[in-house]
Protein backbone atom coordinates (compact mmCIF):
# COMPACT_ATOMS: atom_id res chain seq x y z
CA UNK A 1 0.00 0.00 0.00
CA UNK A 2 2.60 2.29 0.89
CA UNK A 3 3.87 2.10 -2.61
CA UNK A 4 0.97 2.49 -4.32
CA UNK A 5 0.38 5.90 -2.11
CA UNK A 6 3.93 7.15 -2.71
CA UNK A 7 3.58 6.37 -6.82
CA UNK A 8 0.26 8.03 -6.42
CA UNK A 9 1.84 11.49 -5.17
CA UNK A 10 4.82 11.46 -6.91
CA UNK A 11 2.14 11.36 -10.05
CA UNK A 12 0.40 14.25 -9.07
CA UNK A 13 3.95 16.34 -8.18
CA UNK A 14 4.58 16.18 -11.91
CA UNK A 15 1.32 16.89 -13.05
CA UNK A 16 1.57 19.88 -10.90
CA UNK A 17 5.03 21.02 -11.86
CA UNK A 18 3.89 20.47 -15.24
CA UNK A 19 1.41 22.64 -15.44
CA UNK A 20 3.12 25.20 -12.98
CA UNK A 21 6.01 25.15 -16.21
CA UNK A 22 2.80 25.68 -18.66
CA UNK A 23 1.51 28.48 -16.71
CA UNK A 24 4.96 29.89 -16.54
CA UNK A 25 5.03 29.72 -20.65
CA UNK A 26 1.70 30.98 -21.07
CA UNK A 27 2.42 34.07 -19.25
CA UNK A 28 5.08 35.08 -21.37
CA UNK A 29 2.51 35.47 -24.08
CA UNK A 30 -0.05 36.94 -22.14
CA UNK A 31 -0.32 40.57 -24.11
CA UNK A 32 -1.11 39.19 -27.14
CA UNK A 33 -4.48 37.87 -25.52
CA UNK A 34 -8.03 38.28 -26.46
CA UNK A 35 -10.95 39.04 -24.99
CA UNK A 36 -11.36 34.96 -25.43
CA UNK A 37 -8.67 33.95 -24.57
CA UNK A 38 -8.41 35.67 -21.45
CA UNK A 39 -11.63 34.52 -20.23
CA UNK A 40 -10.42 30.78 -21.13
CA UNK A 41 -7.38 31.13 -19.20
CA UNK A 42 -9.05 32.58 -16.70
CA UNK A 43 -11.58 29.85 -16.23
CA UNK A 44 -8.40 27.20 -16.69
CA UNK A 45 -7.27 28.60 -13.34
CA UNK A 46 -10.26 28.84 -11.43
CA UNK A 47 -11.01 25.04 -12.42
CA UNK A 48 -7.63 24.05 -11.64
CA UNK A 49 -7.48 25.63 -8.25
CA UNK A 50 -11.12 24.46 -7.66
CA UNK A 51 -9.34 20.79 -8.13
CA UNK A 52 -6.10 21.70 -5.97
CA UNK A 53 -8.38 22.82 -2.99
CA UNK A 54 -10.54 19.79 -3.23
CA UNK A 55 -7.55 17.71 -3.12
CA UNK A 56 -6.11 19.31 -0.09
CA UNK A 57 -9.51 19.38 1.49
CA UNK A 58 -9.30 15.64 0.79
CA UNK A 59 -5.52 15.35 2.10
CA UNK A 60 -6.35 17.61 5.75
CA UNK A 61 -9.00 14.24 6.09
CA UNK A 62 -6.73 12.02 5.60
CA UNK A 63 -5.63 9.97 8.50
CA UNK A 64 -2.63 8.66 7.34
CA UNK A 65 -1.78 11.96 6.55
CA UNK A 66 -2.51 14.18 9.42
CA UNK A 67 -1.38 11.57 11.82
CA UNK A 68 2.30 12.33 10.81
CA UNK A 69 2.17 15.66 9.43
CA UNK A 70 4.40 18.45 11.43
CA UNK A 71 2.42 21.28 13.09
CA UNK A 72 4.86 23.23 11.10
CA UNK A 73 3.55 21.97 7.79
CA UNK A 74 0.00 22.76 8.85
CA UNK A 75 0.71 26.22 10.07
CA UNK A 76 2.16 26.46 6.24
CA UNK A 77 -1.17 25.37 4.93
CA UNK A 78 -3.20 27.28 6.95
CA UNK A 79 -1.07 30.66 6.13
CA UNK A 80 -0.24 29.83 2.71
CA UNK A 81 -4.65 29.40 2.29
CA UNK A 82 -5.71 32.40 4.34
CA UNK A 83 -3.35 34.40 2.23
CA UNK A 84 -5.08 32.60 -1.23
CA UNK A 85 -8.75 33.26 0.65
CA UNK A 86 -7.80 36.87 1.26
CA UNK A 87 -6.34 37.44 -2.47
CA UNK A 88 -9.17 36.05 -3.52
CA UNK A 89 -11.91 37.66 -1.61
CA UNK A 90 -10.27 40.95 -2.73
CA UNK A 91 -10.34 40.30 -6.60
CA UNK A 92 -14.19 39.22 -5.79
CA UNK A 93 -15.16 42.29 -3.89
CA UNK A 94 -13.31 44.36 -6.39
CA UNK A 95 -14.53 42.89 -9.53
CA UNK A 96 -18.11 42.61 -8.68
CA UNK A 97 -18.07 46.42 -7.34
CA UNK A 98 -16.84 47.05 -10.97
CA UNK A 99 -19.09 45.02 -13.13
CA UNK A 100 -21.64 46.77 -11.25
CA UNK A 101 -20.79 50.03 -11.72
CA UNK A 102 -20.40 49.03 -15.60
CA UNK A 103 -23.75 47.43 -15.93
CA UNK A 104 -25.24 50.25 -13.80
CA UNK A 105 -23.85 52.71 -16.89
CA UNK A 106 -24.33 50.71 -19.34
CA UNK A 107 -28.12 50.29 -18.26
CA UNK A 108 -28.43 54.24 -17.71
CA UNK A 109 -26.86 55.04 -20.99
CA UNK A 110 -29.27 52.15 -22.57
CA UNK A 111 -26.16 50.11 -23.48
CA UNK A 112 -26.86 46.56 -22.10
CA UNK A 113 -27.35 43.72 -24.87
CA UNK A 114 -31.19 43.35 -24.68
CA UNK A 115 -31.16 39.49 -26.06
CA UNK A 116 -28.95 39.07 -22.25
CA UNK A 117 -30.40 42.18 -20.16
CA UNK A 118 -34.47 41.52 -20.24
CA UNK A 119 -35.74 44.62 -18.00
CA UNK A 120 -33.52 47.59 -17.81
CA UNK A 121 -31.05 47.41 -14.49
CA UNK A 122 -32.18 51.42 -14.02
CA UNK A 123 -35.79 50.31 -13.81
CA UNK A 124 -34.53 46.81 -11.62
CA UNK A 125 -32.88 49.72 -9.37
CA UNK A 126 -35.79 51.95 -8.57
CA UNK A 127 -38.10 48.95 -8.27
CA UNK A 128 -35.92 47.55 -5.65
CA UNK A 129 -35.47 51.86 -3.82
CA UNK A 130 -39.66 51.70 -3.43
CA UNK A 131 -41.46 51.15 -0.43
CA UNK A 132 -42.88 47.23 0.01
CA UNK A 133 -46.52 47.33 0.82
CA UNK A 134 -48.05 44.43 2.68
CA UNK A 135 -51.74 43.60 2.72
CA UNK A 136 -52.78 42.94 6.46
CA UNK A 137 -56.09 41.28 7.36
Amino acid sequence: MENSFLSNLDEWIKMQKSLLETIKDMQKNEKDMDRLDLILASRVAFQHMMRTIKAFDQWLQDPMIIKHMPKEMLEDVKNTSWNILQQLLELDIRHTSEARELITKLGKEGKLDPLIWSRSVVEEQQNQNRRVTFTTM
